[in-house]
């Protein structure tokens, strides 16, 4: 995939300070498509361009080789769904209202968890607020064909609330749900993405999805831009990889002497944390995202919108060791 070049990093701004604002960026005789890829409790030390010595993402680490790394950027919240919704509002928690992962527990709800702290967790919206523009609605508004696959989890059908409710015109596996309701291989339970053969992989499902949709604008909209949201439910529990990949892991972990390695886990004030990376299950989750990546990267470049693309790769949060 090519460079992309300083015009295009300074579009992305004005594009998404647009998007948060609700007005239409300057008009350009050229508009670049936009590839949005999220995914999902991924931490910043996850890929190997960031140091990590076990999980290997040469995909994603191209992405940062050859565009800009944003270093002294935080997710709004540490769990999903109030994350995924200022992504799509340019909107902090406080100010569009979901303020835990949507079906978290609430007001004396919380005790039942048999939680018995003094402090309650406050309620929260339960949806993302129809009134509230989002990225794509802004994209919409500028021409753009909106397309939107994999995690959701803002809102449902009985809210209004779904990919479709609120500017993507096209949604392939985004529902209220917020885990791989099923798993991440074939036969999962989505209501918006069928199951087409058992074991088929969910990332790269979603992947060849993007790039079906990829594929069919450049083909019938005589260069409409696009806006490709990718929103992985990888690397969300639960933690589930190829039998082919495990064993790469595996022995990778042997190879580096972690297989061996004692007290792995650490107790933190209120939960246990792995010390290092050294879970071929999770590397293989890890990677099977890249590969999804790499996929999408490849299609741009085989129909010649690599240079007029600009690809956005970030995670809501997360991370399941830190080194």
């Amino acid at each position: 995939m090519g460079k992309i070049n300083w015009f295009l990093r300074l579009m992305i701004v004005g594009l998404l300070l647009a998007a948060c604002s609700g007005q239409q960026p300057p008009k350009e005789t050229t508009k670049p498509n936009v590839l949005f890829i999220l995914a999902d409790d991924l931490g910043w030390t996850d890929v190997s361009y960031n140091g990590s010595k076990f999980y290997e993402t040469p995909n994603i680490d191209q992405i940062a080789a050859e565009g800009t790394i944003f270093t002294n950027g935080y997710a709004s919240a540490q769990v999903c769904s109030p994350s995924h919704a200022s992504i799509m509002t340019g909107q902090n928690p406080a100010r569009h209202g979901i303020t835990d992962w949507i079906g978290a527990k609430a007001d004396t709800s919380w005790r039942s968890r048999g939680q018995f702290n003094r402090l309650l967790p406050a309620q929260y919206k339960r949806y993302l607020a129809l009134e509230d523009t989002t990225l794509a609605e802004a994209f919409a508004a500028n021409g753009y064909r909106t397309f939107f696959a994999g995690k959701w989890h803002l809102g449902g059908e009985k809210e209004g609330s779904l990919p479709q409710n609120h500017g993507f015109q096209i949604n392939r596996g985004g529902w209220r749900k917020g885990s791989p309701h099923g798993g991440y291989f074939s036969p999962w339970k989505n209501p918006s993405l069928e199951n087409r053969y058992a074991g088929e992989n969910l990332s790269m499902r979603l992947a060849e999805e993007t790039a079906a949709f990829i594929k069919q604008n450049h083909l019938d909209s005589a260069g409409r831009p696009f806006l490709a949201f990718l929103s992985f439910y990888a690397v969300h529990t639960p933690l589930q990889t190829s039998e082919k990949k495990w064993n790469k892991y595996r022995n990778k972990a042997e190879q580096m002497g972690l297989a061996q390695a004692q007290e792995v886990f650490i107790e933190d004030k209120r939960k246990i944390m792995r010390q290092w990376q050294d879970d071929p299950v999770y590397a293989g989750l890890v990677e099977s995202m890249d590969d999804a990546v790499g996929y999408v990267l490849q299609v741009l470049e085989s129909l010649g919108l690599d240079e007029n693309t600009i690809v956005v790769f970030t995670s809501d949060n997360g991370g399941l060791a830190f080194s």
